[in-house]
């Protein structure tokens, strides 16, 4: 009955969105309510759990996406991202200008959080669209297949790590055996599906796409473009490499996790951007916060719509969904490694939470563990591929993507949810081949 209840909540939440066209924010809070009801929750309970879910999702997000938002505009109105972009084409060519952001995704995909690649990276694919005239989704796409991939697979990433902890993994086994699976994954998911659907158009938020072509002398240099652009992607990735090496008791180890918190590290990247896109250039400080504060105001139905997606996750979470399911297949005799991915895949298509969908089934999976004597690091990856399966209208990276590139939702289930249930077979396909010789 539970499993009933949440498919019905979410047949109900497409109905309201995509048939009624319901504010979808306004559509996750009735859906919210009635779940949580349905499961047997007090209605008071419900209302706590929403605003426990709203508070926690916008918590972690509100500075890093606001901060990420306000750093693109920067990078899009100084002309650094036509600048970069410009570079890309130069030396990858139009041809092969999807290998270019496929490359640039996974690089900056492994030290940093897929929401904060993604608000970094989305204006340099725009520009990159716009300047090349390619189909939007054909160049997105890819870059997004990359970023998801090391988001699901990768340590330093909370998911994989805490799961690669609890079945203790080695990490770098996990990180190497990862790469290996994530190659085909973000090839296949990436480039070769986006080649498909280029007839799907998407029409970009006018705050994240500076359509005016700036001439040579207008734009900021190479060098300047690049580190300002990547500048927390170098923070990040800086931190996470010291927290490796160093001991806990180092000061440069304190030092660099400081700085490379993702939100100092997209403080300080905004500062240095107002400074070195802006004022360094001759901007006045009145023209510069303009463009803060038309990205700031260009996100916030986008943070509505995530925090509402986080309010359902919530109720499905606290009215004990999760549990049900891994205790419905925790008694099957599949492979531990697909039974695995079968967990993750479910929670995930229903809760929504790439992070809590992994999370949850490692604890329903572990027991698997001991028992079969499967690699670890093949649970961690087969987990991890499971919960990327499946996103839609419950999973705030879904709304991330509609909003930012501006899809119905029909479209958003032709392109991102597609792309998101190749990766997880992909993963999957690997790691059942990477089984035969490890």
């Amino acid at each position: 009955m539970p499993l009933v209840i949440v498919v019905a909540g979410i047949v109900l939440l497409f109905l309201l969105i995509a048939k009624f066209k319901l504010n979808a924010f306004i559509s996750f809070i009735i859906v919210s309510l009635l779940v949580g009801v349905a499961e047997g929750m007090d209605f008071l309970k419900v209302v706590d759990s929403i605003q426990s879910g709203l508070g926690s999702t916008l918590g972690g997000l509100i500075m890093i996406l606001g901060l990420g938002a306000m750093l693109g505009k920067l990078v899009a109105d100084s002309g650094a991202a036509q600048r970069i972009t410009t570079k890309l084409v130069d030396k990858f060519g139009k041809k092969n200008i999807q290998w270019a952001v496929v490359l640039t995704g996974f690089i900056v995909g492994i030290p940093m959080f897929y929401t904060v690649g993604f608000v970094i990276l989305i204006p340099l694919v725009f520009t990159v669209a716009a300047t090349t005239g390619l189909p939007l989704i054909y160049v997105g796409l890819p870059m997004l297949a990359s970023l998801s991939v090391t988001h699901g697979y990768l340590p330093p990433h909370p998911a994989p790590t805490g799961i690669a902890v609890m079945f203790k993994a080695d990490i770098g086994k996990t990180l190497l055996y990862g790469i290996i699976v994530a190659i085909p994954a973000i090839i296949v998911a990436g480039p070769l599906f986006s080649r498909t659907i280029k007839n799907i158009q998407a029409t970009p938020l006018k705050e994240f796409l500076n359509p005016k072509i700036l001439s040579d002398e207008e734009m900021p240099s190479t060098s300047v473009s690049i580190i300002t652009a990547l500048l927390p992607v170098i923070l990040i990735g800086i931190a996470s490499l010291v927290n490796i090496i160093l001991s806990e008791d180092n000061p440069i180890k304190k030092t660099t996790s400081i700085l490379g918190n993702p939100v100092i590290a997209m403080l300080l990247s905004v500062l240095v951007a107002i400074y070195t896109l802006g004022l360094a250039r001759g901007r006045k400080m009145t023209d510069v916060m303009n463009s803060v504060s038309n990205a700031v105001s260009g996100i916030t139905m986008v943070l509505l719509i995530i925090a509402g997606a986080g309010a359902l996750k919530q109720v499905l979470i606290d009215s004990g969904v999760s549990e049900y399911i891994g205790a419905l297949l925790q008694g099957s005799s599949v492979s531990p490694l697909i039974l695995a991915w079968l967990i993750a895949t479910v929670i995930r298509a229903c809760v929504g939470s790439a992070t809590v969908a992994g999370l949850t089934a490692a604890g329903i999976a572990l027991p698997l563990l001991s028992s079969s004597g499967v690699s670890p690091e093949l649970m961690v990856l087969a987990i991890g591929s499971g919960s990327l399966m499946l996103s839609h209208v419950n999973d705030s990276g879904f709304w991330l993507y509609k909003e930012y590139f501006n899809l119905s939702v029909k479209d958003t289930l032709k392109t991102w949810t597609v792309m998101e249930t190749t990766v997880g077979i992909m993963g999957l396909l690997g790691v059942l081949v990477l089984n035969q010789f490890v």
